[in-house]
């Protein structure tokens, strides 16, 4: 069984992690739903960018209405 490299799944994330971001440029905060329906990716796989943003302090991620929202800084 072959298996992908271990930097394959951080260039994802990071990957992800532009996409995110850009999404969020253009259609402005959304709730972690709507972004994970938007994107049509893996929500781990979503969740594990949003914190790569987060970490560099690209987003902030308040609590609305029991959901959680993101949005660029």
């Amino acid at each position: 069984m072959a298996t992908a490299a271990p930097n394959t799944f951080v260039e994802e994330i990071g990957e992800t992690a532009g996409l995110i971001w850009h999404t969020l440029d253009q259609s402005g905060p959304m709730s972690l739903a709507k972004l994970v329906k938007k994107l049509g990716k893996a929500r781990d796989l979503i969740m594990q960018a949003l914190g790569w943003l987060a970490r560099e302090g690209k987003i902030e991620i308040r609590e609305e209405n029991r959901s959680r929202v993101i949005a660029i800084r």
